[in-house]
C-alpha cells in the first residue's frame, strides 16, 4: 500500500468518526456513544486504532491461515491490545492513581498476559509462536510508567526492550519454517512489525513520556469493566532491558527497588534467578502442585526462586563476584535469567547451565559459556570476545557488537548476529553443527543462515600443506 493510499484510508477513516459525531451528538469525555462502542475521537485513540488495524490485522490473516493454537494465543493478543485502549480511553478521565490503584488499574492487561502465559506451559505443540507471542505482550507495559524514578525504561525503551525476549523465539520460527511453510514465517514477521515499528512509533508519537492522567478526572476507585477477580494476579514486572514476557524477570541485582519498580517486585508473574536459592522440596516440584498456574504472586515468590530441578554440580547461582565478574552457575530449567545492572569493565561467566536462558542487558567486557547444555544467551554486545567451550546445544544472539566470537570444543551452536557484529571474527575448533545466522539486506528480508564447515581437506602442495574446508552438496 503506497503512502498515498494510506493516507487517503486514514482520512476516509477520519470522516467516517465524524459522521458518527455529526449524527448522534458530542457526549462529554471526547466520545460519542454508537450502541455498544465508543467512538473516541482524541487523535491518540485514532492513532491506536489504526495501529491495531495496520499491524494487528496482518498477524491476525497470518494466524487465521495457521489455526490451531496459533489463532487461539493471537486472539490472546488481539485482547491485550484491545485492554490497553480500553486503559488509555480510562486514563484521559480518571485522576492519576497510587502504586496500589495502579496495579488495580492495570488488572485487566496482566489478565490477557497470564492468559497468554498459561498457553506455553509444558512446552506445547508450536511452543516458540506460543513463547514469542506471549513474551511480546510485556512491551504493553508501558503504560505503567509514571516518571524517571518509577523504575521502568522510559516508554519508547520499554516496547523495543520488551520486544527482545520475544525475539529469541520469533528468530527460532523463522529458521524453522523459512523453506517450509511461508504462513509461519509471515505470522512471525507481523508479530514482529507489530511491536517495531508498530507499538514503538506509536508510543514515540503520542506517550513518549508515558501517559498523561486527568488533572480534574474521577479517582481510579474500581478496574475497568473486563477486570479480573481481586483474588487475580497483578501486572507482571517490566522487561528487562531487552527481553520480557509474561514472566517478566525483575533486574537481578540486590539494591533495594523504589517507587512502581518495587510494586511491580511485589506482584509480578516471574521471579530473577539469585544468589538465594535454596534447595526445592518434593511438594515444590511443579508436577506434584495442584495450584500451579504459572503465575506467582507475592506469597509464592519464595517457591518460585528454586527451580524446579535440583543441580547435582552444585548450588545455583546468578551473582557480581568481587564488583568485576558476574557469575551465574548450576541453573537448570530457568527462562529468565537477567543480568541489568552491568558495566563494560565486567565480565560474565556462565557454567554448568542447562535449558535456560540468559538475557545481558548491557554491554559487558567478555562473556563465556562454559559447560552448558541447552543453554540460551542474549546479549547486548561485547568489548572483547564472547567464548562458548565445552558446551551442547548452545544458542547465542548478540544484539550490538562483538569484535570475537571463539567456539571451541562444542556441538551444536547457534549464533544470532546483528548488523554491528558482521565485521567480527569467528574462531572454531574442535567443534560441529555451527551454525551463523545473519540479518537480511532489509527490514524485510528473511535472516540468512550460514553453517561454519568442520570438516577440512589438507593437500601437500610446493612443500607444505595447504588447508581448504570442505563443502556438502545442499549445505
Amino acid at each position: 500500500m503506497s503512502m498515498e493510499e494510506k493516507l487517503i484510508q486514514r482520512l476516509e477513516s477520519a470522516v467516517t468518526r465524524l459522521e458518527a459525531l455529526s449524527a448522534t451528538g458530542f457526549h462529554s469525555g471526547g466520545s460519542v456513544g454508537t450502541g455498544d462502542d465508543t467512538v473516541v475521537l482524541d487523535p491518540s485513540i485514532i492513532a491506536f486504532d489504526d495501529l491495531r488495524s495496520e499491524f494487528l490485522g496482518k498477524v491476525t490473516s497470518a494466524a487465521e491461515k495457521i489455526g490451531g493454537k496459533v489463532l487461539d494465543i493471537t486472539k490472546i493478543v488481539e485482547k491485550a491490545f484491545s485492554v490497553q485502549r480500553e486503559l488509555l480511553i480510562k486514563i484521559k478521565e480518571t485522576k492519576k492513581p497510587d502504586n496500589s490503584g495502579l496495579v488495580e488499574f492495570l488488572k485487566p492487561l496482566n489478565d490477557a498476559i497470564v492468559k497468554a502465559t498459561r498457553m506455553t506451559e509444558g512446552r506445547p505443540d508450536f511452543f516458540n509462536h506460543l513463547k514469542s507471542a506471549a513474551d511480546s505482550l510485556s512491551a504493553l507495559a508501558w503504560i505503567a510508567y509514571t516518571g524517571k524514578d518509577c523504575g521502568l525504561s522510559m516508554p519508547i525503551a520499554h516496547v523495543e526492550e520488551g520486544w527482545q525476549m520475544a525475539e529469541f523465539y520469533n528468530n527460532k520460527i523463522l529458521v524453522e519454517f523459512k523453506n517450509k511453510d511461508a504462513n509461519h514465517v509471515e505470522w512471525a514477521k507481523a508479530l514482529k512489525e507489530l511491536y517495531l515499528p508498530g507499538l514503538r512509533d506509536y508510543v514515540k508519537s503520542h506517550y513518549p513520556l508515558g501517559p498523561v492522567w486527568s488533572a480534574t478526572g474521577k479517582a481510579a476507585v474500581s478496574a475497568p469493566s473486563n477486570a479480573p477477580s481481586p483474588s487475580a494476579p497483578a501486572p507482571p514486572a517490566p522487561p528487562p532491558a531487552s527481553l520480557f514476557s509474561s514472566e517478566s524477570p525483575q533486574a537481578s541485582s540486590s539494591r533495594p527497588k523504589q517507587g512502581m519498580a518495587a510494586v511491580f517486585d511485589e506482584i509480578n508473574s516471574g521471579k530473577p534467578v539469585t544468589s538465594g536459592l535454596r534447595k526445592v522440596t518434593d511438594d515444590m516440584k511443579a508436577k506434584n502442585r495442584a495450584d500451579r498456574t504459572g503465575v506467582v504472586n507475592a506469597g509464592e515468590k519464595e517457591a518460585h526462586m528454586s527451580s524446579p530441578y535440583i543441580s547435582k554440580t552444585g548450588p545455583a547461582k546468578l551473582e557480581l563476584q568481587m564488583g568485576r565478574k558476574w557469575v551465574v552457575e548450576n541453573q537448570v530449567g530457568e527462562k529468565n535469567l537477567v543480568i541489568d545492572d552491568c558495566d563494560a569493565k565486567q565480565s560474565v561467566y556462565v557454567y554448568g547451565c542447562k535449558g535456560s536462558v540468559l538475557q545481558i542487558k548491557g554491554k559487558v567486557n567478555n562473556i563465556t559459556i562454559d559447560k552448558c547444555t541447552k543453554m540460551g544467551v542474549v546479549c547486548a554486545g561485547v568489548v572483547a570476545a564472547c567464548e562458548v567451550v565445552n558446551c551442547n546445544g548452545v544458542e547465542v544472539q548478540c544484539q550490538g557488537s562483538a569484535p570475537t566470537i571463539s567456539v571451541d570444543n562444542t556441538t551444536g551452536c547457534q549464533l544470532y548476529l546483528s548488523k554491528d557484529s558482521l565485521g567480527g571474527s569467528i574462531t572454531t575448533a574442535k567443534s560441529s553443527e555451527i551454525n551463523v545466522m545473519v540479518p537480511g539486506a532489509g527490514p524485510d528480508d528473511d535472516w540468512g543462515e550460514h553453517a561454519l564447515p568442520q570438516q577440512y581437506a589438507h593437500v601437500y602442495k610446493d612443500g607444505h600443506f595447504v588447508t581448504t574446508p570442505v563443502s556438502h552438496s545442499g549445505a
